[in-house]
């Protein structure tokens, strides 16, 4: 099954903490896994800046909401329990519990009023299925994927003089080649059959790599590949990065797979990534933190 969201966690939860006893958040997440059989690979899913876990975040927000409302409560740093009022609640046979439920309590009003009346307070979240982080996560990735375009827009008008430099850049931000002026004097200097240029696997030069940067529209195919690596076997070289704007066949895949020298095939849509990842051809406009209580700082023992 799909993992649960943040709100059909809670009654589930509610339900968890119906012993009475005060239990742990990791105790909780435990115990609601089970209860929905999530498999161990969607408890390890994680949200896209890989941080936490989508499941244990929606757990959190679960008990968040619910501790808003009075249906459990915190008696001390890091676990929760029931409340009387949770009880009443469960006995009352509720078949689920979501934000339109808890909005009936005085306590979770005021928290969410709170909340929305602060001038500088996020807009609601269309998606009552997804988390703040999640909402905030998948934004996010969507300007990242709009801005990925744009650059691929970008490359495929360059020059194939600049798309050189560019790709040297790139590998130089991504620890490579040593310096830019080193790195750069690398590129063109062989003239070899299908290597563009070559450049330092690492500061000291204990290896090399050589290069094939294309700007084309068309998928790479098998021909072209294996006349690059033809080109790295004349040289007796075993690493060889191939860089181009477009795509790769699957057969370009394939063979790179089963031959003994190391080739790396980066399309454009990689490059792209890379280009922002390593801030080449892209400037910051706005940073966000996002932070949480640090419970040990509270801490009076």
């Amino acid at each position: 099954m799909a993992i649960p969201d943040y709100q059909t966690c809670m009654l589930p939860l509610l339900k968890f903490y119906s012993d009475g006893y005060e239990h742990t958040k990791r105790e909780a997440v435990d115990a609601l896994a089970i209860e929905f059989k999530l498999t161990d690979r969607e408890k390890a899913e994680m949200l896209p800046s890989g941080q936490q876990e989508v499941f244990d975040n929606r757990v959190g927000w679960a008990k968040t909401y619910l501790k808003k409302a009075g249906l459990i409560d915190s008696p001390r740093r890091g676990f929760h329990r029931i409340t009387p009022r949770g009880l009443e609640v469960l006995e009352g046979k509720p078949t689920h519990i979501d934000v339109s439920f808890l909005s009936k309590f005085r306590e979770f009003q005021e928290f969410r009023t709170t909340r929305h009346s602060r001038a500088d307070a996020p807009p609601e979240v269309v998606d009552q299925e997804q988390t703040p982080e999640e909402s905030l996560e998948n934004a996010y990735q969507k300007i990242r994927a709009d801005l990925a375009s744009e650059l691929l827009q970008q490359l495929n008008s360059c020059s194939p003089a600049f798309f050189e430099r560019l790709v040297v850049e790139v590998v130089v931000q991504m620890g490579y080649g040593g310096s830019r002026k080193d790195a750069g004097k690398a590129v063109g200097r062989s003239g070899d059959g299908g290597i563009d240029g070559l450049i330092k696997e690492d500061k000291l030069g204990l290896d090399t790599i050589y290069i094939q940067a294309k700007r084309w529209e068309n998928t790479v195919g098998r021909p072209e590949i294996q006349r690059f690596v033809g080109a790295l076997t004349g040289l007796r070289a075993k690493k060889g990065l191939f860089i181009t704007t477009s795509g790769f066949s699957s057969e370009a895949e394939d063979y790179v797979s089963r031959i003994d020298s190391r080739v790396v095939l980066i399309d454009g849509e990689t490059l792209s990534q890379l280009m922002i990842d390593h801030n080449v051809g892209v400037s910051t406009v706005s940073t966000f933190e996002m932070k949480k209580i640090d419970s040990d700082y509270f801490s009076e023992e």
